[in-house]
């Protein structure tokens, strides 16, 4: 009886409860709050049991009492994560390009003019062994980190990249922003990542770009200055000693 009561209603809600779970999983995964997710949807299946299953009357309105101040107790706790949410929603690849549909979007040749240098500047850098922090900016703006460095507004230029990296150079300890086809800041201070699973061989750098990642989705890319291997975070995950050839793959793809 019960299985042809279940109509369209029912599998959309169910999909868009799973749509909704599987978001919120991924996000607490690239913030690192993973556990408290997990804790969280323990509580609720105890909630639900207590109050609807087994009906205990007392215990389940101290969880309601609960649940209801939790609400706005999370709210605070994760302002940071919700913020970033919100702002992914409404910058969702589906939403801009809609807009990049009725305007002019930049064609491929104009995107791999933008990519080529970057590349070539992390290939000779990592020859080399000058240590670079690169963060290429996507739909979450990052203003507030362009804040913290020094402004530039330059066309992305091989050269230019190179000589901000270099080991003399007084903004190469800090990472340069790259938002809209134009290096706009360097030197810029990124929140750190105190992530324990990080391995240990990993420095500042990597550990600078793994944490703009888990809060933004921007692209950072780290060149080690030890072993002058090329790396990328990006949603909170390393994709480590790639080739030239799989970097430029990788920002084609984004």
């Amino acid at each position: 009886m019960f299985f042809f009561e279940f109509g369209i209603k029912d599998f959309i809600d169910i999909l868009l409860v799973a749509l909704l779970l599987y978001y919120t999983y991924k996000l607490m995964k690239a913030s690192g709050s993973i556990n408290v997710f997990t804790g969280i949807l323990v509580f609720i299946l105890l909630w639900l049991v207590v109050s609807q299953v087994l009906e205990m009357k007392l215990l389940g309105s101290i969880f309601d009492k609960l649940v209801s101040v939790g609400v706005i107790a999370l709210i605070v706790l994760f302002q940071e994560e919700i913020r970033r949410f919100l702002l992914t929603l409404g910058s969702q690849r589906h939403i801009s390009g809609l807009v990049r549909f009725f305007s002019k979007s930049k064609p491929a040749d104009a995107k791999h003019e933008e990519i080529m240098p970057i590349v070539m500047a992390c290939l000779s850098m990592g020859k080399q062994k000058v240590g670079a922090l690169i963060v290429i900016e996507r739909n979450l703006p990052l203003d507030e980190i362009v804040r913290t460095g020094d402004l530039i507004d330059a066309n992305i230029n091989q050269r230019l990249i190179e000589n901000i990296f270099f080991k003399n150079s007084p903004l190469h300890d800090g990472a340069m922003v790259i938002s809209k086809g134009r290096i706009k800041a360097a030197g810029c201070i990124l929140p750190v990542s105190h992530n324990l699973d990080i391995p240990k061989q990993l420095g500042l750098r990597h550990r600078a770009g793994m944490g703009l990642s888990q809060v933004s989705d921007a692209i950072a890319i780290i060149v080690s200055e030890e072993t002058g291997r090329i790396s990328i975070a990006y949603e909170g995950q390393f994709h480590l000693k790639l080739s030239a050839e799989e970097l430029e793959r990788f920002l084609t793809k984004q």
